[in-house]
This record gives structure tokens, sequence and C-alpha cells, in this order.
């Protein structure tokens, strides 16, 4: 573990004296990117400093109890030694942790789209509920929140709200919060008492912006032809016409418009461009599609991923089998309880899979 520490914090140190460099300086992406790379390894390195401390202090209590001709020497480093294993079994399962591969979307923004579910003009009411838990807690982070969309509900509330969140690890935060979400109380259009369970699903997906298109040259077939259009001699003699072919998509862009070869070829790849971009930024549109359609599920009351009882004050997640009696905080916004949870359990699930690979 120690060798795999060492190498971070070389590349932490690299990273601090290329900060420095004024050539970096001067490209504005590559600084942020290195920036955030030097401020995620900055956790690791700092308890790499302790770990190491630590480990140093082992061996000269294990050095000591073998070596020294002294009963009270060897019985003072025993004792000792008894409470660094300890403290070495603890930093490093926390060590283990933050070595767990960070998922990429995680700094990512995000959109959230928030939909009444079963149970009609309750369900909406429901919706409002949510929407009114996450704003709290977006403001006690500290993100920025734009409302993107929104339809209101008959009687209150929202039937569908979408919203922009700005923020610091965003992704990360509010990932676990897609699927269903189950209400159990009283409502307020009910006359009897009786309670009633409606639902609302909530779809939080990364925000992407769509990447200039890279077209590697090697991929490209070009062809060139005699043009058909207006132009009298010289068109009918000189292959002017330009047609590019890519090859892993099998997209064609072609132009004769121009009357020289060079002006079409330039035609002809602008083209070319539009067309993969607009390609894929379908595929990305479809890809969101699906992936919101499971994250959200059905929308119906049994398919939930937690459930908020009014009666009982008490909020559950089903994912990882958590219940907290404290659902008049919950719904003031205080959930780090349960995203922490969430976390923790997807940490895990990493662990585990990274030590079955090994």
């Amino acid at each position: 573990m120690l060798d795999k520490l060492q190498a971070i914090k070389e590349r932490y140190l690299h990273l601090e004296e290329s900060l420095s460099d004024p050539e970096i300086m001067s490209d504005m992406d590559r600084y942020t990117r290195l920036s955030k790379e030097y401020k995620d390894l900055k956790p690791i390195v700092d308890i790499t400093e302790i770990y190491s401390d630590l480990i140093g202090n082992i061996d000269t209590a294990k050095e000591m109890i073998k070596d020294s001709d002294d009963p009270d020497m060897r019985e003072m480093a025993q004792e000792e030694l008894s409470e660094l294993e300890p403290k070495r079994i603890e930093l490093e399962e926390e060590i283990k942790v933050l070595l767990v591969p960070k998922d990429p979307e995680d700094a990512k923004d995000v959109l959230v789209e928030i939909r009444s579910g079963t149970g009609g003009d309750e369900a909406a009411l429901f919706a409002g509920d949510l929407y009114r838990m996450y704003s709290r807690y977006f403001e006690a982070k500290n993100w920025k929140v734009e409302v993107v969309e929104v339809t209101e509900g008959t009687v209150g509330g929202y039937s569908k709200l979408v919203l922009e969140v700005k923020g610091e690890n965003v992704y990360g935060h509010l990932k676990f919060e897609s699927g269903a979400h189950r209400v159990q109380r009283v409502p307020k259009t009910e006359s009897q008492g009786r309670v009633h369970t409606s639902a609302a699903t909530v779809v939080v997906m990364p925000k992407r912006e769509m990447e200039d298109v890279e077209i590697n040259k090697a991929d490209l077939k070009v062809d060139t032809f005699r043009s058909s259009g207006a132009g009298g001699q010289h068109v009918n003699k000189t292959e002017s016409g330009v047609r590019f072919t890519h090859l892993p998509t099998g997209i064609v862009a072609e132009s004769q418009d121009g009357r020289s070869q060079i002006k079409n070829r330039e035609i002809a790849i602008q083209r070319l461009y539009q067309k993969i971009f607009d390609a894929q930024l379908q595929a990305h549109q479809s890809e969101q599609a699906a992936k919101r359609k499971s994250l959200v599920g059905s929308g119906d009351r049994s398919d939930k991923i937690r459930t908020y009882n009014y009666p009982q004050n008490r909020v559950t997640d089903h994912r990882i089998n958590l219940t907290l009696y404290n659902l008049d905080k919950v719904v003031e916004g205080q959930i780090d309880d349960i995203i922490e949870a969430l976390q923790v359990a997807e940490n895990a699930e990493k662990l585990k899979a990274a030590e079955e690979e090994v």
C-alpha cells in the first residue's frame, strides 16, 4: 500500500510544480483540469503522511521488542504497539475508501426532474413537498438552482418540474435520488382522516456539454467526381466534386457547389462534421431518455426507492434498509444522513468488486 501511496504523492508534487508553470497557467482549460486533480489528491496525500509516520512507529516498536535487553523497554514498546495496531487498521480502511476510483460523472452539474405519479392531486402536492425539501438542501450546499420548466398541479404542487443545479460534486450527491418516492399520509383533500399512499418520481441526470466533433483522418475515405451542376466546360472536364465517407459510422457528405475542388472539400468536411455532430446528439438524447426510464421505473406506488410516512414520522430507504424517525427534519432538507449512507453502501460495493478482481 505504501508504494501505491508514494506514487500518488509523487504525482501530487508534480502537479504542484506544474501549476506554477507559466505555460500551463496561460492554458485555462489545462490549468483547471490539473487544479481539480491536485485538489482531489490532497486528502490522500494528507493521510499518507499520517500513515507513513504510524508505520514508522510500529516498525520501531517491533524492533525494540525484538532487540532490547531491557524488560521495561520491551513492555513499554509492546504497550505502544498494542495502541498503534488498531489505529493502523482504521487508517487502512480509510485509505481503501479514498483509493476507490471515483465516478467521473460525480463532479457534473445536473438536471433534476420531479413529476407527480400515482395519486392524483395528492401526488402533485407531494411533488411540491419534494421540491421544497431539495431546495432547502441545495441552499445549505450553496448550489445554484435554475427552474427550467414548471407545470403546476390543479390544487397546488406540481405535475412536472425541471431544475438545473450547479455546484461542487452535485451529481455525486444527488444520483441516489432517482426513482419513485412514496408518501403515506392523510391528504388535505381527505375529509375522513384516512391515510393515503401516493407517489412522485425524481430523475437526476448529469448535465453534459456536447463536445466538438473529433474526426480521425484515417477514418475518412475521400472521393472526387465530376460536378453535374451549372458551370460549362470547366465542370465537365474537372473532378471538382468531393465526397467524404466517415468509415466508422458510414456517414457521407459531399459538395459540388463550388467551382474548385478546394472549396468543395471545405464545404463537404463542414457538412460531415455537422452530420456526425447531429448523430452524436441524437444518440446522446436517446441514451438520456433510456437512462431516465431506467431511473424512474413505472412511477407506481409499489415501485419505490423511499417511503415518507408522516403518521410515524418515519422515512425508509428501501435500497439499503435504512429507517430514520426524523421525517420532520428530512422534509426540511436535512437529507445528508440518507445520502451519506447511500455513498457508504456504494463504496462498499466498489471495494468488494475491487477485492474480487485481485
